[in-house]
């Protein structure tokens, strides 16, 4: 076996098993589940401190927006003013990156592990996990986790918006604008990293469509449960009414 199967696809498919060994009606889907909500339970610290960068960059636009304006004929200049921005507010715009870079790991083997099928791949289990024979890849009844999904893929789609729209929103009118920036021109005009991340906001959903009903459904399944758990996430920090300070960087 190569390092990815031993290390990553391996412990994966194991975990997946063990959960469906475990759970009540042995349903494949519910197992998924709870698999994802392990990882997200692993990768919580992570997402958090993307949510906060992610919040606190949007909070800053008008400051942000306004360098680009007074600076726009002066690139360099620019970029300095903002990299010092960046480092007074302790924000680092690549940290959103982080979190998906740790997923991506997980999501290959997932992938591997469900895509030609889990029965297939059971002759990868260790010895104290104990080996059903067969693997029934319905969920619930009626969706087939071993083939594409067009429900899934659609729902996973709408999620993903959900989660970027939640995120990209802007803050409550109770909260002005910085005062070196209120009033000026600057501030109400977006700049090209925000008009950038609204159009990501709807590119992302139909791309994550377009992916998902050429996946096998278990997989699809795992990216909308765990946007879920992300929108979960997001709405218990968003109730609160100011940024923690300071804001936690991923390097």
């Amino acid at each position: 076996m190569g390092i990815f199967t031993t290390f990553i696809i391996q412990p994966i498919l194991n975990l997946l098993i063990w959960i469906y060994n475990v759970i009540p009606g042995n349903d494949l889907g519910v197992a998924i589940i709870v698999l994802t909500a392990i990882f997200k339970l692993v990768l919580y610290p992570f997402t958090m401190a993307q949510i906060k960068q992610q919040r606190a960059l949007q909070i800053l636009q008008p400051k942000i927006d306004e360098i680009r304006k007074r600076l726009k004929d002066k690139k360099e200049e620019q970029a300095k003013e903002l990299m010092e921005l960046y480092k007074q507010e302790k924000v680092n715009p690549a940290s959103s990156c982080v979190p998906l870079l740790i997923q991506l790991p997980i999501f290959i083997g997932l992938y591997r592990a469900l895509a030609d099928g889990v029965n297939s791949k059971l002759s990868l289990l260790y010895p104290f996990i104990s080996n059903p024979g067969t693997i029934n890849p319905i969920m619930f009844g009626g969706i087939d986790l071993s083939k594409p999904s067009y429900l899934l893929a659609v729902l996973a789609g709408a999620v993903q918006f959900w989660q970027s729209w939640q995120i990209m929103r802007k803050p409550s009118p109770a909260s002005p604008p910085p005062p070196e920036v209120e009033g000026k021109k600057g501030a109400k005009d977006e700049g090209m990293a925000a008009t950038m991340n609204k159009q990501m906001m709807y590119i992302m959903p139909v791309v994550t469509v377009f992916i998902g009903v050429s996946l096998p459904g278990g997989l699809t399944l795992y990216w909308l449960i765990m946007s879920l758990l992300t929108v979960a996430q997001q709405t218990v920090f968003l109730r609160k009414p100011k940024m923690p300070s300071p804001v936690p960087q991923l390097s």
